[in-house]
């Protein structure tokens, strides 16, 4: 099984109205660009959930300007192959493509597009009841850097929707588990599936943009909120776990990410992670002070 490119949790948390600069500043915080060279093939997985509310602003889709910024830092990199590449849950992710605009995008800037509903496939084993096995684009079998960027967002059955869930949404095919992929069993226990697609497929970079984030329900009915916060990170643990924290919970508090701790897949102690940038009280305070109209923050100073 394919590990993470750096094990080691290096987590960046920025504040910009503008989030293709937060991103950039993000990335370079935790120099990801070293985890990128010329020999490596690099799949960007946004989080294209579904057309009915296509503006950015709504939180249901990632900006199509900030999937830019994000194939251009790669590039900076010269990898011999990008590859855009998701499985849209609620329509089919062409429709979403086109709708959004991240076509023109895509074209624009030269790389690939796979779409993860569909084959060729290959076959791989889940330590997980139902489904214990699923078929996945044969794309996964040369991505040597998987990059998930999505957006935070309270979700009605997953308790929050992050890096981690994003990946392990958007990789079945919507083929044979049918919209909204619920057909073999994901949703039986969605918390589970989650943390066993963190364990079989790594994510090597993580973004998660707060600008905006949606709250109140999630994946598409919720209310939008700008933050002009984004998490960066190599661990996708520590980023789930950041979002979890910025949206009042402790990682205990979302099965997913406890059990992935429990598993020690990552890392959700927060003396243990390499913080880089904004401090995590500070972007609390913001957070909530965007969201809620009030100062919060579940941690202290010290």
């Amino acid at each position: 099984m394919r590990q993470r490119k750096r094990m080691s949790s290096d987590i960046s948390i920025t504040n910009d109205p503008n989030e293709s600069k937060a991103i950039t500043d993000g990335l370079n915080n935790i120099t990801a660009h070293e985890l990128i060279t010329e020999n490596d093939v690099v799949v960007i997985t946004p989080n294209w959930v579904n057309f009915d509310k296509p503006n950015p602003d709504s939180a249901v889709v990632v900006g199509h300007e900030s999937l830019r910024t994000i194939i251009k830092y790669v590039k900076g990199n010269n990898p011999k192959r990008i590859v855009v590449a998701t499985g849209s849950g609620g329509q089919p992710t062409s429709d979403v493509m086109k709708k959004v605009g991240y076509d023109q995008i895509i074209q624009n800037e030269g790389v690939e597009f796979i779409d993860l509903n569909y084959g060729p496939y290959t076959t791989i084993s889940l330590n997980n009841q139902r489904p214990s096995s699923t078929k996945i684009n044969k794309l996964i079998e040369d991505v040597t850097v998987l990059i998930s960027f999505t957006q935070l967002k309270h979700h009605e059955s997953a308790t929050m929707s992050a890096c981690i869930k994003n990946i392990a949404l958007a990789w079945p095919p919507a083929e044979i588990h049918g919209y909204p992929k619920k057909a073999l069993g994901i949703h039986d226990d969605i918390h589970s599936f989650i943390c066993t697609m963190a364990e079989t497929i790594p994510i090597d970079i993580s973004i998660l943009s707060c600008n905006p984030t949606m709250i109140g329900t999630g994946p598409t009915g919720g209310i939008p909120r700008h933050t002009e916060l984004v998490v960066c990170g190599t661990d996708p643990i520590s980023v789930d776990t950041i979002g979890a924290r910025l949206l009042g919970f402790k990682p205990e508090a979302v099965q997913y990410l406890d059990k992935c701790d429990r598993l020690k897949m990552g890392i959700t102690d927060l003396k243990q992670m390499n913080m880089i940038g904004l401090d995590l009280v500070s972007a609390e305070q913001q957070f909530s002070k965007k969201v809620y109209g009030e100062t919060l923050a579940i941690d202290s100073k010290n």
